[in-house]
């Protein structure tokens, strides 16, 4: 399945509960210092502004699509944690409306084929994040870390799929990287909504946004590099 997606892996080192490792730009080394961190940051920066510039409407749209999750599974969250099932089903059939326009924006560029397959990988990650967070609220420890788990292996599989469509753009282990990030953030969330650790969960749901720009910003920069006429 061909899917041609995203170009221009960014790294983000985010202060929060959860640590984001930098991962490299295409054909850049894996950073192994704080200041390759650092120029990879400002270098996604620079992206991100071009991104911008020359495609401001995708950019805005990929940002509003991707926020649309985290917006979503939060509320899923604290809906499982105040015991309001009507909130709780209302936020999940959220989740997963947003993953199907996710999947329809992905489709207008590459294809049913391309949609289908980031449907099936996005209700993947939606599962494993459902999953933790009935579990966390269950205190069942065992049921969180094979949610982990199963979220782990997704972010893996969804990091080959892209890399597989598109080697040059989406080195796999800058885009595991990204995913495990975003993965990380979902963990600490959780865990913070049901300790009712509303200050640390200010704080992980800024950086959560924060990171999800970056993925956003990548998406918006890949197609615009890919397909200028129709990003514009």
């Amino acid at each position: 399945m061909k899917l041609r997606l995203l170009a221009g892996a960014v790294a983000l080192a985010v202060s929060v509960p959860f640590a984001v490792s930098a991962t490299a730009l295409p054909q850049q080394a894996k950073p192994a210092q704080h200041e390759h961190a650092t120029t990879a940051h400002h270098t996604a920066k620079k992206a991100e502004a071009a991104t911008a510039q020359t495609a401001p409407e995708l950019h805005k749209a990929l940002r509003s699509l991707w926020h649309g999750h985290i917006v979503a599974t939060r509320d899923y969250a604290f809906a499982v944690h105040k015991g309001d099932a009507e909130a709780a089903t209302k936020a999940a059939d959220a989740t997963v409306a947003n993953a199907k326009d996710i999947a329809n924006a992905v489709a207008g560029f590459y294809g049913q084929a391309g949609g289908d397959g980031v449907l099936k990988l996005l209700g993947g990650h939606w599962a494993g994040v459902k999953a933790m967070t009935d579990a966390q609220h269950a205190n069942n420890a065992a049921g969180v870390d094979k949610a982990m788990q199963d979220l782990t292996a997704n972010a893996a599989d969804l990091a080959k799929f892209l890399h597989t469509a598109n080697p040059n753009n989406w080195p796999q282990d800058a885009v595991e990287g990204l995913l495990l990030g975003h993965v990380a953030g979902h963990k600490a969330q959780i865990a913070q909504i049901m300790a009712g650790d509303s200050k640390g969960e200010a704080v992980t749901w800024q950086s959560m946004q924060d990171h999800m720009n970056t993925i956003a910003d990548a998406l918006a920069d890949g197609l615009a590099k890919q397909f200028p006429d129709k990003a514009k």
